[in-house]
């Protein structure tokens, strides 16, 4: 039926490194340049985890050149999934904050399992980081501006239930029928024709993704610059420790 699924498989939690973001944009484009294909469904191969985000190794630690060159390839990441012209279908198996938001908001629907232990949101403050304009952009398309805003400044984490009902995911299913149920979601949105679909989805997201593109440089530049302060560094530092504090 024309429909792609893919896994993301980086463990142990699918965490968003610089070889994975490429690898991850040159699987889209050889999907986007196959014509037979006109769906994607994202989910991941890793227990209890959709993707934890962006690689904090790749923003601690390292010298400029590298948080700008990763910095381009999240971009470009972004901007190849929420522009996409294929339906993407998000197939939520696990928590997903922070980067791991982000992919999903890029999709077109998401369906989440309904596990009270898997939270999704935009949880960048937690960690002494800010979420880009372009993050918050998104955002505030897919919950309003006032839940944005909120949950931008708390960082806040949803449940299944919570993020259903401000709107970050459009269904909650239990946890055996979630692909069972992206698929026949995909079946109702490819019954549309494509051209009218990709326009409309056009129309809706291009302001948004103009946005970014217009001020790129700049943004990786304000990436850099933020990342490389010592406080940033130091509330990286204590972040990491607490993780592998976890993990011992």
């Amino acid at each position: 039926m024309g429909v792609a699924v893919m896994k993301l498989r980086n463990p142990p939690v699918n965490s968003l490194s610089l070889e994975c973001l490429t690898e991850f944009t040159i699987s889209l484009e050889k999907l986007e340049n196959d014509k037979s294909i006109r769906g994607v469904i994202l989910t991941s191969e890793c227990p209890g985890i959709f993707s934890a985000g962006l690689d904090l190794l790749e923003m601690y630690g390292r010298n400029p050149a590298h948080y700008a060159e990763y910095w381009k390839n999240v971009q470009e990441l972004w901007l190849r999934l929420y522009t996409s012209n294929m339906i993407l279908v998000s197939a939520i198996n696990g928590a997903s904050p922070a980067g791991g938001c982000l992919l999903a908001l890029c999709c077109d629907y998401r369906v989440m399992a309904d596990n009270p232990k898997y939270t999704i949101g935009l949880n960048e403050s937690l960690l002494g980081i800010v979420a880009p304009f372009w993050f918050k952009d998104m955002y505030v398309n897919t919950i309003g501006h006032r839940e944005a805003e909120r949950a931008l400044q708390l960082g806040t984490l949803f449940s299944p239930a919570e993020a259903l009902k401000v709107g970050v995911v459009d269904e909650v299913v239990p946890e055996d029928q979630v692909h069972s149920k992206a698929r026949s979601v995909m079946t109702k949105w490819l019954a549309i024709p494509d051209h009218s679909r990709q326009l409309t989805k056009n129309m809706m997201r291009k302001a948004t993704a103009d946005n970014l593109i217009k001020q790129r440089e700049a943004d990786i530049q304000n990436f850099t610059s933020f990342i490389s302060k010592d406080s940033i560094q130091k509330s990286l530092h204590m972040y990491l420790e607490k993780l592998k504090q976890k993990k011992g």
